[in-house]
């Protein structure tokens, strides 16, 4: 777990400023919901089963003698509060929510075990379309963002019954190649032989290669349902590539599942992922609800916006992940100085600037230095002479611009200039 600091935060801002202008414009609403669970809800909700509630969940009991969970994913505790609250009742829900998930895993690069998503869930979509309109707004924001080699990969895990077939075919396929699978793979064996074909095991993933495959195991309604979402991706010019080990991590996904992956940081690197979950509402007790949803990981996306800016200085991912510069920069010494300078820094702040005022008292060299590393377009000069005359310099620092002098009432021209490039 680590300490996001004020650089990093700016960046962070600035992604989610883009992606909640985009889900603004689709129509979808910010929920929040508690960092603290019931652990029920993730063990019903994800599934017993996998790594996620079997090994990573961090689970406690409260002075209560009840059993908690900090949220190790967003989805499942969206759906309890729509259920809760009686949100499904007023129709289609589409909502959106950012904030910290925690998992006890080895962490790595762009890994913690406290991680912070962004993610949507629509409930109440059912159509084929649904699955295409979500996939292309996290298409869409992570061009618009700059993340660039973005490559999407779908698979369909069909219904329920689908599952159960394809589920009775790998177990007995795999059984008989049983002495050939990595560790971890013959535990999932008898509880969750899907995620089997999630293994990152080399020589597992090779075993694979001649495995049944799910896609095979649909039923034609799921077929002509998955044809349909390609369909749609290819009407929008969104490419895909098909890809039958696809499954996901969690327990509630069914028909459309999906992968947006960048290879900005040198290979293939999941930056977003999601799918259909038909089932998990009324598995949490509300009615029979469609619903598909997905989430990115923040700390993934950001050193993935990092790369594309060291590969492209000029590009949308630079201009993201820059620090924000100061638009003045107000150098100020003597003891009439600096009390002017406090007061026209907040009338300059007052009109919508952003203005450091340097508060050291060092020299006017020292402070000029520190005007230059800041980045602003200009330093505010006070002075106690500039202050007697109820005046002051506005000294560009990096554009092409004459030196100008400007009375301290006339705070209208001053931000003027002061917002010219």
């Amino acid at each position: 777990m680590v300490d996001l600091l004020p650089e990093t935060l700016q960046r962070w801002q600035a992604v989610e400023a883009v992606a909640r202008q985009h889900f603004l414009r689709s129509g979808f609403g910010e929920i929040r919901t508690p960092l603290l669970e019931s652990t029920d809800l993730f063990c019903r909700g994800i599934g017993e089963g996998t790594d996620v509630v079997g090994k990573e969940m961090y689970s406690f009991h409260d002075r209560g003698d009840r059993s908690c969970t900090l949220r190790p994913e967003g989805t499942a505790s969206v759906v309890r509060a729509a259920v809760q609250h009686g949100l499904l009742s007023q129709g289609a829900q589409k909502l959106w929510y950012a904030g910290p998930m925690f998992r006890y895993e080895r962490p790595q690069a762009g890994r913690q075990r406290q991680f912070h998503q962004i993610g949507v869930e629509w409930l109440g979509a059912a159509s084929a379309r649904s699955d295409v309109e979500v996939i292309a707004l996290a298409w869409d924001l992570l061009a618009q963002l700059g993340v660039g080699g973005l490559a999407l990969e779908i698979n369909s895990l069909g219904t329920s019954e689908d599952r159960q077939a394809y589920r009775a075919a790998l177990v007995a396929w795999l059984e008989q190649r049983r002495d050939q699978l990595d560790a971890d793979s013959q535990a999932r064996l008898n509880t969750n032989p899907l995620r089997i074909l999630d293994s990152k095991n080399p020589e597992t993933q090779a075993l694979l290669e001649q495995a049944p495959t799910l896609v095979d195991a649909l039923c034609p309604e799921s077929s002509q349902r998955f044809a349909a979402v390609q369909e749609g991706l290819t009407a929008l010019g969104i490419p895909f590539r098909l890809n039958d080990r696809l499954v996901r991590g969690l327990d509630y996904y069914g028909h459309t599942a999906f992968e947006i992956t960048s290879d900005q940081l040198g290979a293939q690197a999941t930056v977003c992922g999601g799918g259909r979950y038909d089932g998990l509402v009324g598995q949490l007790g509300g009615p029979a609800t469609p619903a598909i949803g997905w989430a990115l990981g923040m700390e993934r996306l950001l050193l993935v916006l990092e790369a594309a800016a060291k590969a492209d200085p000029m590009g949308p991912a630079a201009r993201l992940v820059s620090a924000r510069a100061p638009d003045a920069y107000l150098v100020n010494r003597g003891e009439r100085a600096e009390s002017v300078g406090l007061a026209l820094a907040r009338a300059l702040r007052q009109q919508g600037l952003t203005v450091e005022l340097d508060g050291s008292g060092a020299s006017f060299g020292k402070q000029f230095k520190r005007a230059d590393r800041s980045g602003a377009r200009w330093a505010v000069v006070l002075g106690d002479e500039e202050a007697e005359r109820s005046e002051a310099r506005l000294k560009p620092l990096k554009q092409q611009s004459e030196e100008s002098t400007v009375a301290l009432s006339e705070i209208a021209a001053m931000v003027g200039l002061l917002r010219c490039q």
